[in-house]
């Protein structure tokens, strides 16, 4: 047991690191900071709220291992998801100074997570003032994110909305340390690619049908397969700059 929880505190650290080194940079001083936070690590199945509507967390949530995401419930019971979270993102940041939570969090797979005391991220971001800006940079560029989202879902065909979807995903993962390729995990439910898309699931059956029937990509048990990537990029009208994956730009 003691090896394991030694395992699984440097994957933290790698994750992490990995993900900040290609936001901002990092120094060495800044990673001596990181490496001394303290990071309850916890195993989570799937399907389970991380963090709930309304709920007052006094911990942020790095995924380590696994696919979160952000979502919404309105009145009727309908959901829309919001956004796919992967290991290295910390996706409730935003509860270190909004201290109720508006949305939640939810596994989507079966995740390691390490939980990050506000008091802690707060007296670190006090001490280090370049990794209070680097965590800032994080969160702009999630805000960049939830723009691109409004658009996707706003204004292109749901064809192209799974499209974009993908190649975000894909060029995310990139980040990660596990190359994406041509095939690589996107573990959504025909229900939850619904959510994302704003569109109900028979018609979620029907978009990825076509993107299969047309030889474009193929989307199966929680796998993406790219079959044409020049349609799917001019389907998707994909523009990665607004990810911001290079600190020099």
């Amino acid at each position: 047991m003691k090896e394991t929880r030694v395992l699984d505190r440097e994957l933290v650290f790698a994750t992490l690191l990995r993900r900040l080194n290609t936001v901002s940079g990092l120094e060495d001083a800044d990673i001596a900071a990181l490496h001394e936070l303290p990071i309850a690590i916890r195993h989570w199945e799937a399907g389970r709220a991380i963090v709930s509507d309304g709920e007052r967390p006094t911990d942020s949530c790095l995924v380590i291992e696994g696919f979160c995401v952000r979502s919404k419930l309105i009145a009727s019971g309908q959901r829309q998801i919001l956004s796919i979270h992967i290991p290295g993102e910390i996706p409730d940041l935003q509860s270190l100074h909004l201290h109720r939570m508006d949305h939640d969090l939810i596994s989507l797979t079966a995740c390691t997570l390490g939980f990050i005391s506000h008091a802690s991220l707060r007296a670190l971001t006090r001490a280090k003032p370049n990794l209070a800006e680097m965590l800032w940079r994080d969160t702009l560029i999630d805000a960049a994110m939830f723009r691109e989202w409004i658009v996707n879902v706003g204004q292109r065909p749901a064809t192209g909305r799974l499209a974009h979807i993908v190649l975000e995903l894909r060029k995310r993962l990139e980040v990660t340390g596990r190359p994406a390729g041509d095939n690589f995990e996107m573990p959504l439910t025909q229900e939850q690619i619904g959510e994302a898309l704003g569109i109900t699931p028979v018609h979620a059956n029907r978009v990825i049908k076509q993107l299969r029937e047309e030889r474009i990509v193929d989307i199966s048990r929680g796998r993406v397969t790219v079959l044409d990537e020049a349609k799917l990029g001019e389907l998707a009208q994909f523009d990665d700059r607004y990810l911001h994956q290079n600190p020099s730009l």
